[in-house]
């Protein structure tokens, strides 16, 4: 609403003989309980008004109804300044930007970004945790992508360390050499049970030497399978043979386990990251930072920062033996990155528990000169809970990321059939609507919550046709893909219509607002904008379907007015979904 600025600060011109920067104008959407589509907030006005908030409401509104052939009216509530903007305008906004193949679609900014998500660990399968990870990664990136850059969407596993090693050898002693294929387990989930039934050795040799009359401290570093373990792992890092083949081994069993669960999900990379690739790379970071005095080295060969006087603390960066520890990593892993695309920004989607650790790795970058650090950003995201409470991997109770996904489709199932509304679906069909549901609830309701916000997932909550919920969406598309499929105009003409009704008017001014959306979702990097955009598109629409027939409408212009709005309506829907990695069905 640009000529809404313009007209407000020539307004103070003439009213107040100052001239103000646009910033200093404040739009709001009008409140649904008055009049009005537009809101002007007075009270800034007033320091050059010298006037209360209500007469320079009404002074600029005045001005505005008499200069501005697109305002057709006002009212002033206490300090907002409501106008009302013409059919004229709203029509052509409609006709020459809203009902054009291009609307919304936004042109390439010249900017390169990466995004980094689901990072997993290959001792386990995913789980909802990392559902909440994968589904703001990549519809972050999809948002990021539809406001014009050109996006890379990278993964690093955590394919190396301890608690690889935990469940290579809780497999050797206990496994009897069985794969996915004898179980007919995912590999993901096999080599995961490997890993709690290691936790659960582990603890019984624990108890063992504590009734020896070993501290527990002492216990956990004296028991066998933790020696072991550290003993492999070792192994590992020196090459050995036999070790390696069996990590190759038991990691692509987890690897096919992971790409099946990601494509149940609907997520996908460009470029792939493995810990056992980039642990050494920070080294050579560490000598540079060392030669600029960024870094020092303490008596026991160890090599630290000092961050005290940003508020930190010291801050290890190679340990004494000259191994790695996880910031030594991702400084070379950064590097890497930006030495493989250059891009101008890079994203880590990553849970707040890391909150600190990449305030310091950016902070080294910026202290180590990278220019390119200023780019860097740590999209922090809460934990996900369940009304039965917080998730724990280790003692083997943790959400799987595939049963939820089968719960959520048979949920979906369940509802459905209950409205007894597919009886005329074949299977095939029946299945593929079911997945569409079912995905559709879990995704939406992980996603219209800001990503800093904790939030609680309840499955029978997320599957419901009514509220805000994905369903709900997905029923509205639906249902206008049933009216639009029973109509028989392929290009509606209404040239001859002159006055909207108030629901058109706040359906035209509700989908106007999707080009404003997705930049602002890519600037917060917030999904939940996108979401909850297109709830109140879905009810506004709902609002205009009950109060004005459309196929029944004997007016050929007004019909064809209302069919191109309710084309629209479900383009933009199925264009905000398509940006939350969910898809809409054509009817259900």
């Amino acid at each position: 609403m640009d000529f809404i600025v313009k007209g407000t600060l020539k307004a103070v011109k003439a009213l107040y003989n100052i001239d103000l920067p646009e910033n200093n104008i404040n739009l709001q959407e009008t409140r649904k309980e008055f009049d009005g589509e537009i809101t002007v907030v007075t009270f800034p006005l007033t320091r050059v008004s010298k006037k209360s908030p209500e007469q320079t409401g009404i002074e600029i509104g005045e001005y505005l109804q008499q200069n501005v052939p697109e305002i057709s009216g006002y009212n002033v509530i206490k300090g907002f300044l409501n106008l009302s903007l013409t059919s004229a305008y709203l029509l052509d906004l409609f006709k020459k930007e809203i009902f054009q193949p291009d609307f919304a679609v936004l042109p390439a900014n010249g900017k390169r970004i990466m995004i980094e998500y689901s990072s997993p660990n290959t001792n386990k399968p995913l789980h909802l945790g990392h559902v909440r990870n994968n589904l703001l990664g990549y519809s972050v990136a999809k948002i990021l992508a539809a406001s014009g850059y050109e996006v890379i969407k990278a993964n690093l596993v955590n394919d190396r360390g301890i608690h690889i090693c935990k469940s290579m050898l809780a497999w050797q002693k206990f496994g009897n050499g069985e794969t996915p294929e004898s179980t007919g387990l995912k590999g993901d989930k096999l080599v995961g049970n490997y890993y709690v039934k290691f936790d659960q050795e582990y603890k019984k040799e624990i108890e063992t030497l504590k009734e020896a009359g070993q501290t527990e401290d002492e216990a956990k570093k004296n028991a066998p399978l933790i020696k072991e373990a550290q003993t492999m792992l070792q192994q590992w890092e020196a090459g050995d043979e036999a070790v390696t083949s069996l990590w190759k081994t038991m990691n692509t069993w987890v690897y096919n386990g992971f790409d099946v669960t990601y494509k149940s999900l609907g997520v996908e990379f460009d470029q792939f990251y493995y810990e056992s690739n980039t642990y050494l790379l920070g080294k050579d970071i560490i000598e540079e930072g060392l030669e600029k005095g960024v870094f020092f080295k303490k008596e026991d060969n160890s090599v630290w920062i000092d961050l005290t006087a940003d508020g930190l603390d010291e801050k290890l960066v190679l340990r004494g033996d000259g191994t790695s520890v996880y910031i030594t990593q991702d400084l070379g892993t950064a590097q890497l990155k930006y030495d493989n695309y250059q891009m101008n920004e890079s994203i880590y989607v990553v849970g707040n528990e890391q909150d600190y650790h990449f305030k310091v790795l950016f902070l080294i970058l910026n202290k180590l000169g990278k220019t390119w650090a200023q780019g860097l950003y740590h999209l922090s995201y809460g934990m996900v809970d369940l009304p039965s409470g917080k998730m724990k991997s280790r003692e083997g109770t943790v959400v799987d990321a595939d049963d939820l996904i089968q719960e959520m489709i048979d949920t979906a199932c369940q509802r459905t059939e209950e409205l007894g509304k597919v009886e005329d679906f074949s299977e095939e069909e029946k299945k593929e609507l079911y997945r569409m549901i079912g995905l559709g609830a879990l995704k939406y309701f992980l996603l219209k919550v800001e990503p800093k916000k904790r939030l609680l997932f309840d499955p029978n909550e997320s599957i419901d046709f009514q509220g805000n919920t994905g369903p709900f969406i997905q029923y509205t598309h639906a249902r206008i893909c049933s009216v639009l499929s029973r109509a028989d105009v392929p290009v509606p003409s209404f040239d001859g219509i002159h006055d909207l009704s108030p629901v058109q008017r706040e359906l035209i001014l509700t989908i106007s607002r999707y080009t404003e959306v997705i930049l602002t979702a890519a600037k917060e990097y917030s999904p939940a904008l996108i979401a909850n955009y297109v709830y109140e598109l879905a009810k506004v629409y709902n609002k205009f379907y009950h109060e004005e027939p459309i196929l029944k409408e004997e007016d050929l212009e007004l019909r064809h007015l209302r069919l191109a709005l309710s084309a629209v309506t479900a383009s933009v829907i199925q264009r905000s979904m398509d940006l939350l990695g969910i898809d809409v069905p054509q009817r259900m």
